[in-house]
């Protein structure tokens, strides 16, 4: 890059051949090597967005990219939506711009009047409901764009700015040139991760924004780990959407658009979206989603809502250290390295003793139980010992879904492990949760993943007692309650729980 480019890109500086003065910064974008400005179109005195892609005339490759985001760009322009701001003109080296300037295009939209998104986190995460509103603008223009066969490049949180009524808009267009449809909703997903955690969730972002903080697999930490205020389902959409599994991951904007539209009409009907208080009394604890992955520390986050995540977190470590002396070999307290499910494992037991020695036929023990998740968000893991701890007056209850399986989760279940393989003849699930249908599946260990392992039952759940004859099948270690359909109440609510399981050993 020449000295002169220098002296041109800062405000008062003059590019295009002299027509555009810019501005001020608003940002750049490293992976395509571009800053994005606004400037003053001098010739007809308007203010205007631009992308300017810098570079060396004579790198071919990075001339190529550069012209392919350019081309791009200017497909685009046909496509008019609030959300995105409409593509003016553009600009390539000898058409608009000197060969010696070293910026090898430039994408000229209009100007977004507002703020910059990165302005409006700098002071904490938004509450639920706002970053809802929000948001619905730009996914409803990504939807659109990807159904006229178009990808926006809405993966970059310095190109999104807030117009003065209060909606996301794509203010400096300019997909990057290898850029395709599933960039757009990873960036949808991590623009919903900033607004809920003041954390960027992808590859590339700003300097001097927090980066989201991983589990011990990788995968991003829910953002309602960090905020346990925080809706179940608003949360599973941000994580999920940056997912590439095949299993569980969100991968069309029109997805998260029905999340979105239902949380924001939940909370017109109910104004139920809001922070709440971090003391909760017993009956709240049913309602919070608790993960072994220990997110980083939130300086937005109220000291008393750590301190009680805290004590929560060492209990529950103290539970998987126990456990894993005791039986080695049994489970793993992380998901494994190749995107396995979660299982988050409870003793049963009220008198926390385990399991009976094993005897020819009738109930059996299992000597641990736990949440089996493939997204990596178990629903209420520190109630999973309820569902076997013979007393049916306790419960594991999953989270209450706006959307049915599977719209955020293919499914969600409890995994029973014992002591010693059993044949099992049936299972017997008491439940008040009628219309609920599970599968009964064996598996060869606690993180299998759902593929791997073999359903031998089914039923659907009456309210009460449910008895579930077993196929014929090997002795197992390991058996899942899989959940393939929540029992509904309508108005949004998705919900099961289980009260007791008693499992009964073959002859």
């Amino acid at each position: 890059m020449s000295s002169g480019v220098h002296a041109a890109l800062i405000p008062g500086g003059v590019i295009g051949n002299g027509r555009y003065r810019l501005l001020a910064k608003s940002g750049a974008d490293a992976r395509s090597n571009a800053e994005l400005w606004r400037a003053r179109d001098g010739q007809l005195n308007r203010d205007v967005a631009l992308t300017v892609l810098l570079g060396d005339l004579a790198d071919n490759e990075a001339a190529a990219r550069a012209r392919r985001t350019v081309e791009r760009a200017m497909h685009a322009s046909s496509f008019t939506h609030p959300g995105v701001s409409r593509v003016i003109d553009v600009l390539t080296p000898g058409t608009g711009i000197r060969p010696d300037e070293g910026i090898l295009g430039i994408v000229i939209a209009e100007w977004t009047q507002g703020t910059d998104l990165m302005d409006l986190i700098a002071e904490g995460p938004l509450p639920a409901g706002a970053a809802t509103r929000l948001l619905e603008p730009l996914g409803a223009a990504i939807e659109g764009a990807h159904h006229a066969g178009l990808v926006l490049g809405a993966d970059h949180p310095q190109r999104i700015r807030v117009t003065s009524d209060g909606r996301l808009r794509l203010a400096f267009p300019g997909p990057r040139p290898d850029a395709i449809a599933r960039d757009d909703v990873k960036g949808l997903g991590a623009i919903l991760y900033l607004l809920l955690t003041g954390r960027w969730a992808l590859p590339g972002g700003p300097q001097g924004v927090p980066v989201a903080p991983t589990g011990p697999d990788g995968s991003v930490v829910a953002p309602n780990a960090l905020h346990p205020y925080l809706p179940h389902d608003l949360s599973s959409v941000a994580v999920r959407s940056l997912e590439d599994t095949s299993v569980g991951g969100i991968r069309t904007s029109a997805a998260i658009l029905q999340v979105l539209d239902q949380i924001a009409a939940e909370e017109a009907q109910t104004a139920l979206i809001s922070p709440v208080s971090s003391a909760r009394d017993d009956d709240d604890d049913d309602q919070v989603v608790w993960t072994t992955q220990k997110p980083r520390q939130d300086k937005q986050t109220k000291k008393k809502l750590w301190i009680s995540v805290g004590v929560l977190a060492v209990a529950t470590l103290t539970v998987i250290v126990w456990l894993s002396v005791q039986i080695v070999g049994f489970f793993s307290d992380e998901p494994s390295k190749g995107g396995g499910p979660t299982v988050v494992i409870n003793q049963p037991g009220s008198n926390g003793q385990t399991a009976p020695p094993p005897a020819p036929a009738g109930p059996v023990q299992p000597a641990a139980i736990g949440v089996y998740d493939v997204t990596n968000q178990p629903d209420n893991p520190n109630q999973a010992s309820r569902a076997a701890d013979n007393n049916a007056s306790t419960f594991w209850r999953t989270d209450n879904y706006f959307q049915p399986f599977p719209t955020l989760k293919p499914g969600i279940g409890l995994m029973a492990s014992f002591a010693e393989p059993v044949k099992l003849a049936s299972v017997t699930i008491t439940s008040p949760s009628k219309g609920t249908k599970v599968e009964i599946r064996s598996a060869s260990a606690l993180d299998s993943p759902l593929e791997e392992t073999k359903v031998i039952g089914v039923a659907d759940l009456s309210e009460g007692q449910t008895q579930i004859q077993l196929n014929e099948h090997e002795s197992t270690g390991h058996v899942l309650i899989w959940i393939t359909t929540l029992s509904s109440s309508g108005g949004g609510k998705n919900q099961s729980e289980i009260r007791e399981v008693l499992y009964t050993r073959a002859q």
